[in-house]
């Protein structure tokens, strides 16, 4: 089939590890012709805004890229949020796409989009948002003015020919539901996903990362990354682990440690051997350590990394917010207060859980409903079993 990823609503980056690039390269990877259309705007390194040149190329999977300019009577500081390029129905009549997937549902080019799918009936065209009211619609002109007057006109007007709506948590489809006012019977649950490990690659994984960790085969490995805020409650969790003194436990912490809680969370880390900070690691650096861990811990706010440590076969525990019920029904815990977190230890402590078997079912729930191989197939195949949102 052809299949068109739409990313003018959101940043595709070129050789990362998004949704947006491994949906695509699934696709590839399938035997599809894949088309992105981008817009010029991208993120660097250190997340802030920066813009690529229009042009087209081909990416390192061999995928062709379209960048696209804003509109070049719109001022920049405008074009960025109302998002209107110039040719995307051209260049649809021109690669005569099987399937549309188009990356966030904010931005004027949906209308053109959906002009397209209403000329062309055949075509499955689809939608996904990733918005919520933890990442937009913070001020008051941003939810009254951009997201309620401009985006929510925009899909209102387009959502007779999209054919679903595909929310990756329930926030985001609570999102679309209530304040967008989507039917319910044009959404669809769509999580962010991952690429499970194969028992080969995580056996050698595994086995290679606790011997560079020193960990024997008793000890009892947690993992928390990303870029740790007062939300991600590391402090918390750091305090709770040294009040439960298993001298199984080990504690690794990847990625950063912000300024309001850097002193704090680092005293804690020094004040305990079983405690150990990495710092950045690569993509692949962290997945070779979840799959040497056992434990994943994510006991504050929300991240990709959370599907990663499924695919890896982590035990998962995860703040008590709508939508996490799933990722832990039989495979991890939900956490709201010190209390539950320090049960969880004493737990996991006391032998009255079975680690390997959670492991087990995290790797089930992965490879059924997180494999962006699987993912991508439900775009181009018959629609497969959704996960459960209950």
């Amino acid at each position: 089939m052809k299949i068109a990823h739409i990313c003018l609503s959101d940043y595709y980056l070129d050789d990362r590890a998004y949704q947006e690039n491994e949906l695509v390269e699934a696709h590839l990877d399938q035997g599809h012709e894949v088309l992105v259309i981008a817009s010029t705007q991208v993120l660097d390194n250190d997340k802030r805004r920066r813009y690529l040149l229009p042009g087209r190329y081909r990416n390192g999977q061999g995928v062709e890229v379209i960048r696209l300019p804003y509109r070049p009577w719109m001022p920049r500081v405008l074009a960025k949020s109302l998002r209107s390029h110039p040719g995307v129905y051209r260049l649809l009549d021109e690669f005569a796409p099987d399937v549309i997937l188009f990356h966030g549902m904010c931005g004027w080019e949906l209308v053109n989009v959906s002009q397209y799918k209403k000329d062309h009936p055949e075509v499955r065209f689809y939608v996904d948002t990733h918005t919520d009211f933890i990442n937009s619609a913070r001020g008051f002109v941003s939810k009254w003015g951009l997201h309620f007057l401009y985006y929510r006109t925009i899909v209102h007007w387009c959502l007779p020919w999209i054919d679903k709506i595909l929310y990756i948590s329930q926030l985001t489809g609570k999102f679309a539901r209530e304040f967008y006012g989507v039917p319910e019977s044009k959404l669809e649950f769509f999580p962010l996903g991952g690429r499970p490990v194969s028992n080969d690659e995580y056996d050698s994984l595994r086995r290679n990362t606790r011997q560079e960790q020193g960990l024997k085969e008793d000890h009892i490995l947690f993992v928390q990354s990303g870029k740790q805020t007062r939300q991600k409650k590391l402090i918390r969790t750091l305090e709770i682990f040294s009040k439960n003194p298993d001298p199984r436990f080990r504690f690794i912490i990847v990625g950063s440690l912000l300024e309001e809680i850097r002193e704090q969370a680092q005293a804690l880390i020094d004040s305990d051997e079983r405690v150990r900070f990495l710092g950045w690691k690569t993509p692949d650096e962290i997945k070779a350590l979840l799959c040497g861990a056992d434990v994943y811990l994510q006991p504050g706010s929300q991240s990709a990394t959370m599907q990663t440590s499924l695919c890896c076969r982590c035990a998962p525990v995860l703040e008590d917010i709508e939508g996490h019920g799933i990722y832990t029904e039989n495979n991890g815990w939900l956490v709201d207060s010190e209390d539950d977190l320090a049960s969880v230890l004493t737990e996991i402590s006391s032998g009255t859980v079975d680690l390997s078997r959670m492991r087990d079912a995290s790797e089930k729930l992965a490879r059924e409903h997180l494999d962006y191989a699987v993912l991508a197939r439900r775009l181009t195949d018959e629609p497969l079993k959704p996960l459960p949102t209950a």
